[in-house]
C-alpha cells in the first residue's frame, strides 16, 4: 500500500511539473490585467484581440500550412523509404538506418545553418519554399522511425499468398501492406506535424525577410514583451492538440475492443 502510494505521488509530481506552466499560461489568457503577477479579473478580451491581429493570424496560417504540407510529404517519402530499405540486404539496410538516425541526433542549429548555407550556395531565395523543404528534410527521419518497426513486424507470407492468388503488386500493397503499417504512418505524420509546428531554430535560419511563423514572431516579441494574445493562442493550440490525441486514443481503444468480437 505504501509503495503504491509513493509511486502514484511520484507520478503526480512529475505531471505537476510538466503541466503546471501550461495551466498558468491558460489562466493568464483569461487575466484582464497584462501583468503576470496580478489578477485583474476574468475576460475573453485577449481571445477577441487575437483574431483581430493580422500579423498573428498570418503567422498562424503560415505555421499550419507548412506543418501540414511538410508532414504529408514527409510521410509519403518516409513510407516509400521504409519500403525500399526493408527490401535491402542486412548491411546496406543497417547503414541507411544509421544514416537516417543522424538528423535526429544532430543539433537543430547545425541542421539549420547547414540548410541555410546550402540554399545560399545554390542561390535559392529564402522564402516559404525553403522553409517547407527544410521541414520535410528533418521530418523524414521521424517518419522512418515510426513506420519501420511496423513494417519489420509484418508477415510477408500474407503478401506472397495474395500475389499467388492473382493479386497485382499495387492491389496487394493497398489491401494488405498499407492497412497494416497505417498506424505507424499516422504516428509518423502526427510526430512530423508536431515537430514542424514547434520548430524555431531551423525555421529561423531558412526563412526570408518578411515571412514569419508562430515561433519566429514569438521570438521577436520576447525582446519587447509577449502580448497576452499569445497566451490565448497557445491555449487554443494546446486544447486542439489535446482533443486530437483523445480522439485518436479513443479510436484505437475501440478498435482493440472490437478485435476479440471479430475473432470470435
Amino acid at each position: 500500500m505504501v509503495k503504491k502510494f509513493f509511486s502514484r505521488f511520484y507520478l503526480g509530481l512529475i505531471l505537476l511539473f510538466l503541466y503546471a506552466p501550461i495551466f498558468i499560461l491558460i489562466i493568464l489568457s483569461f487575466n484582464k490585467s497584462k501583468s503576470r503577477s496580478r489578477w485583474g479579473g476574468f475576460t475573453f478580451t485577449w481571445y477577441h484581440n487575437l483574431f483581430q491581429d493580422e500579423a498573428i493570424m498570418e503567422a498562424l496560417r503560415n505555421t499550419l500550412i507548412i506543418a501540414l504540407l511538410a508532414a504529408i510529404i514527409a510521410s509519403v517519402i518516409g513510407t516509400c523509404a521504409c519500403l525500399a530499405i526493408s527490401n535491402m540486404k542486412k548491411i546496406p539496410r543497417g547503414i541507411l538506418l544509421g544514416i537516417s538516425n543522424v538528423p535526429m541526433m544532430n543539433a537543430d542549429i547545425v541542421t539549420g545553418i547547414s540548410l541555410m548555407l546550402l540554399f545560399i550556395a545554390l542561390n535559392y531565395p529564402l522564402s516559404f519554399s525553403s522553409i517547407l523543404m527544410s521541414h520535410i528534410t528533418f521530418n523524414i527521419p521521424y517518419v522512418i522511425l515510426s513506420v519501420m518497426p511496423r513494417l519489420t513486424r509484418q508477415n510477408a507470407i500474407i503478401y506472397e499468398a495474395a500475389r499467388d492468388l492473382g493479386a497485382t503488386k499495387s492491389y496487394a500493397f493497398f489491401k494488405i501492406i498499407l492497412p497494416d503499417i497505417f498506424p505507424g504512418i499516422l504516428s509518423g505524420f502526427l510526430l512530423a506535424f508536431t515537430m514542424s509546428l514547434d520548430d524555431f531554430v531551423i525555421t529561423y535560419f531558412t526563412k526570408g525577410a518578411g515571412f514569419d511563423t508562430l515561433s519566429t514572431i514569438i521570438y521577436t516579441e520576447v525582446r519587447k514583451g509577449i502580448k497576452p494574445e499569445m497566451y490565448a493562442l497557445s491555449t487554443l493550440l494546446f486544447i486542439s492538440i489535446l482533443i486530437l490525441l483523445v480522439l485518436i486514443n479513443r479510436k484505437k481503444d475501440k478498435e482493440h475492443g472490437e478485435k476479440p468480437l471479430r475473432n470470435a
